[in-house]
């Protein structure tokens, strides 16, 4: 698909991703089922929905604002987990008319109903929260870090994660290895894995997949490419590549879920909620 689709064209493509993820799935999931499905070129998807704030593609905004109008029309619900789901009105439907969903949605809230289809605002309110906090962790990593702070702080995740061993050990003319570790599974296994940790706001393609497992062969049992940006659907096919090396990919979302697991650099706040309960005050 050479075409960035509107939000609404996405609805059908989700739904279908659901269907083949059998009915759930995670945001990421989502996502890399519906890219591969639609077959979005590489340009399409190394569009940024805001370059200057965060690495979110525009295709990964647009299917925010696609799962928001499709969960008000009831169609998905979504676990505290970050989990998405079909409902059973979804389910049971036979036929799908997306401008349907979105007439519905907007007439919900009248001063939205003479919006065109362009995408304005923000999602629901959990996705802005979440962006919000994920545009100013991109930027602290992309314009304060420096990049020997920006491994450290790999190397820091890497150890908070289970690793032992993990040294940076990066140097020019090393096919951008930055460091390596031992992964412990279970307390029996361990993997040597070298690692590659690229702070960039754009895509990162297979070209660079393909450097660095060139520069690991024979020295790791796995590789591990963490960019604050994000992955090309054919970086992605390279690192899974049959009889190469493996190489697992860490994006700028999925590191921003890791800091936040492990509080580095991110600090969690509850907010208190009183309800006032009018029993009790019959009841004196």
């Amino acid at each position: 698909m050479k075409k960035l689709p509107s939000f609404d064209d996405l609805m059908l493509p989700l739904i279908d991703a659901l269907n083949a993820l059998g009915g759930s799935g995670s945001i990421e999931e989502i996502y890399t089922k519906v890219v591969e499905q639609t077959g979005f070129t590489d340009d399409v998807l190394a569009q940024l929905h805001d370059p200057e704030k965060s690495s979110l593609t525009e295709v990964g905004y647009r299917l925010a604002w696609a799962r928001t109008y499709l969960k008000k029309y009831g169609f998905l619900e979504n676990s505290t987990r970050g989990i998405w789901a079909l409902t059973d009105k979804a389910r049971a439907s036979e036929a799908f008319n997306q401008k349907e969903v979105v007439n519905f949605v907007r007439a919900l809230d009248k001063p939205q109903a003479s919006k065109s289809l362009d995408i304005q605002g923000s999602p629901d309110l959990e996705m802005a929260d979440e962006q919000d906090w994920k545009e100013k962790l991109s930027a602290v990593l992309t314009q304060k870090l420096d990049p020997s702070a920006f491994e450290r702080l790999v190397q820091r995740l890497l150890r908070e994660s289970g690793f032992i061993q993990v040294e940076v050990t990066g140097r020019t003319g090393d096919g951008g290895i930055d460091g390596k570790g031992i992964a412990k599974i279970h307390g029996f296994m361990s993997f040597h894995v070298l690692f590659q940790c690229k702070r960039y706001k754009g895509s990162v393609g297979s070209s660079e997949i393909r450097d660095f497992r060139g520069a690991m062969v024979g020295r790791a049992d796995k590789g591990l490419f963490i960019t604050t940006g994000t992955f090309t659907p054919a970086a992605v096919k390279e690192a899974t590549r049959d009889g190469a090396p493996p190489i697992d990919l860490v994006d700028g979302d999925e590191l921003a879920e890791k800091l936040k697991e492990f509080e580095l650099g991110l600090k969690r706040e509850l907010v208190e909620k009183v309800i006032v309960d009018e029993k009790w005050f019959e009841g004196i």
